[in-house]
């Protein structure tokens, strides 16, 4: 009988292999998603000037100290000053600079009054907005009846404010997302030296599959695990390819793992990885050696996905996992395995799912099978407070066919080999999913 190997077994001897890309350098928006090789320094000061936080009057505190509506302070304004202006202005006493939002702050002013604290140069009462100067140019001069106070500082960002010059704005292992991106270019870096989102192709194999869209004949079903596993590689933060089913034949499925070689960081089989008779994947790819590499099967204490497959292939020696067919053992193979990949390459850590301990939800206990470790799907509550433990209940049985209820699933309820029984309030791990 051959070896059977256990979860961390395989995983560890997966990881073995795997290597971070080479770092690139891309362009902003080509970045999303990578992951930041090294610190970013921010050069300058962010924001670089003092500048106002609201549309109003940049004035100085002390001449409109004490001041109401009923007696409000009368400046004399200057002119305007609109973000990205460099109007040479500087704000005596008794004056004003008519302001926008973003704006710099001129010299001799140390606080914003808001529009709406004022008569906005009208002589009426409180203003609800300014008058735009296209239509009124003179509203930038004349007088402005301020019926407010206001403190040094206040409405005023000051410089260096979001992040000082000289500070680590992104650390190095930063997955760069859209807020990540903003602030790299907010501090003017157009480009960033980053590790890629790895190439992951999909593949599903079997005669009886057909795309989605495609009416079934006898004995056909529509293929699923092709675009769930893209999309899994997608949300772990890869380049998805999904190739089209590949019938049971192995010289058709060496050829077009040999043409998808060119653009994979990573392959990915479904299906044939048993020991039937059409198990086209191991025909096709377990007798490879040499030194373009090998890929092995084995047999995992797990449920579901007992079969795996891996090896490193072709001259560049990509990683190929080879998964088993049935729809939930190959997801949860994905998770368990591929993802682990994903990041490895990305640089990150940790590469597997930290798994939360929560309490069993539920009437009825759950089984499993004696020395194996079982993967359950689970429908997680998190604690309503934050030092508690929160709760899982089994979603659906634990047979490998049933996607309706993973769908219905944002966790794995993870079963050790050494129990066959877990009753409800018994405390189990989880693996979240997103």
């Amino acid at each position: 009988m051959s070896e059977i190997w256990s979860v961390d077994e395989h995983l560890a001897d997966v990881l073995r292999g795997i290597r971070p890309l080479e770092p690139i350098e891309l362009n902003l928006l080509d970045a999303q998603g990578c992951v930041l090789l090294d610190d970013v320094v921010v050069p300058a000061s962010l924001p670089p000037f003092d500048n106002s936080s609201m549309d109003g009057y940049a004035v100085r505190p002390v001449d409109v100290e004490g001041c109401t509506e009923q007696y409000p302070a009368v400046l004399t304004v200057l002119g305007d000053i609109a973000a990205g202006s460099d109007e040479p202005l500087t704000v005596g006493p008794g004056q004003a600079a008519r302001i926008m939002t973003g704006a710099a702050l001129p010299p001799g002013a140390e606080a914003v009054v808001p529009v709406e604290w004022t008569d906005g140069g009208t002589g009426g009462g409180p203003a609800d907005s300014m008058t735009a100067h296209s239509a009124d140019p003179a509203a930038a001069s004349g007088e402005v009846r301020v019926h407010r106070s206001v403190t040094p500082g206040q409405y005023v960002r000051p410089r260096g404010s979001d992040v000082q010059a000289g500070t680590v704005a992104l650390k190095a292992g930063t997955v760069l997302g859209p807020p990540q991106i903003g602030l790299l270019a907010a501090i003017g870096r157009a480009s960033v030296t980053v590790r890629p989102r790895p190439r992951v192709v999909v593949l599903s194999t079997g005669s009886e599959l057909v795309p989605p869209g495609r009416e079934l004949g006898p004995g056909q079903i529509h293929d699923s695990n092709s675009y769930v596993l893209a999309a899994a590689a997608r949300a772990a933060g890869a380049e998805a390819y999904r190739v089209g089913a590949v019938t049971d034949d192995a010289d058709v499925l060496r050829a077009t793992v040999e043409d998808q070689l060119i653009r994979a960081d990573v392959l990915v089989t479904s299906g044939g990885v048993s020991v039937g008779a059409y198990d086209v994947v191991k025909e096709a790819l377990g007798g490879i050696e040499g030194p373009d590499g090998s890929v092995s099967f084995r047999r995992l204490a797990m449920q579901p996905g007992k079969p795996q497959g891996f090896g490193l292939i072709g001259a560049d020696r990509t990683p190929l996992l080879a998964l088993p067919g049935n729809p939930v053992s190959s997801y949860v193979s994905f998770e368990l395995f591929v993802r682990p990949v994903v990041r490895a390459l990305m640089g990150l850590e940790p590469a597997s799912r930290t798994p939360v301990r929560a309490r069993l939800a539920g009437e009825e206990p759950l089984r499993s099978p004696a020395g194996k470790r079982q993967f359950l799907r689970g429908a997680y509550e998190p604690p309503e407070r934050g030092d508690g433990v929160g709760t899982v209940r089994a979603v659906g049985g634990a047979g490998s066919h049933l996607i309706a209820a993973l769908a219905q699933a944002d966790a794995l309820l993870v079963v050790p080999e050494d129990a066959e029984q877990v009753a409800p309030g018994d405390s189990v791990d989880v693996l979240l999913l997103d």
